[in-house]
């Protein structure tokens, strides 16, 4: 079983709650990842044994808890919402945007510095992932304003589709 614990916050009458909303499972069938979004975590599980998931990676990249790094000269607003996981296992993609309304009242600095799409590099040999700190794609700085990003697609399909070019 994976339990993320709530975490403290001075601003809060109660601990930040874990707040998961997407999971997927390596190729192989050995890592399962999962983001974190209020707490800004995206992590990574060893799932060889089903019944004793362990966890072999963490990045933080943004969230609630004072965690957010700056790739590139961006500091990251928001918190790691979806993911696509390239075929071979090794470059996790992730947008840091959920909802307007939600981001507007959990994370209000995304209006003004927009959301950004960052890189993780996986070991999927070993377990393990490191933010890429050479790879964001900043959406605050588009034409018509800072803007928010959600949902990004490898073109020849990832480890969740069913379709490969």
């Amino acid at each position: 079983m994976i339990d993320v614990e709530n975490e403290p916050h001075p601003e809060w009458p109660i601990p930040v709650p874990g707040v998961m909303s997407a999971i997927l499972v390596s190729m192989d069938d050995r890592y399962l990842y999962l983001n974190n979004w209020l707490h800004g975590d995206m992590r990574q599980y060893d799932i060889s044994d089903p019944h004793a998931p362990v966890l072999t990676g963490q990045v933080w990249m943004g969230g609630l808890l004072g965690k957010a790094p700056e790739v590139n000269g961006v500091k990251m607003a928001g918190g790691p919402q979806m993911f696509q996981l390239s075929l071979d296992g090794r470059r996790l993609y992730v947008t840091t945007s959920l909802f307007s309304t939600w981001d507007n009242q959990f994370y209000p600095e995304i209006r003004e510095r927009g959301g950004v799409m960052a890189m993780i590099d996986c070991d999927p040999a070993n377990g393990g992932m490191t933010l890429n700190p050479d790879f964001v794609v900043n959406f605050g700085k588009e034409p018509n304003g800072p803007s928010r990003c959600h949902e990004a697609r490898y073109p020849g399909g990832d480890c969740t589709s069913d379709i490969w070019l």
